[in-house]
């Protein structure tokens, strides 16, 4: 996907699913690197226990006028996360994601659909 906001934008809308079958749906911050989402949350949150039940996720930049969504399967990094993010997360929202690994978990998201269209 080539859309600048994909840089700009300061946050996504994520969607997990409870696994009771209800949504979870929340603003957060990212990091699109390597053409995957990047999402940094702490470890106990409850996007992170849904994502341990259902991988499946939908991934929306803020802008409803102009939607760019991405559905797709969410891999948890714990422990060491890579240098590249890190430093993605550094330069985009001073704040450094390696400083406390063991309280937080690493989303990466790769997008297996997209959806996106200009109003009328």
């Amino acid at each position: 996907m080539d859309d600048p906001r994909l840089q700009t934008d300061r946050n996504v809308w994520l969607s997990t699913t409870r696994p009771n079958g209800k949504p979870h749906l929340i603003p957060i911050w990212f990091i699109w690197l390597n053409e995957r989402f990047y999402i940094c949350t702490e470890s106990k949150s409850v996007k992170i226990r849904n994502l341990r039940h259902n991988a499946g996720v939908c991934v929306a930049l803020e802008d409803g006028n102009k939607p760019v969504i991405a559905e797709g399967q969410a891999t948890l990094i714990e422990g060491s996360f890579p240098e590249d993010v890190t430093k993605a997360f550094i330069s985009k929202y001073n704040w450094d994601i390696s400083s406390d690994p063991g309280q937080h978990t690493l989303i990466e998201i790769v997008p297996e659909k997209w959806l996106k269209w200009e109003p009328s």
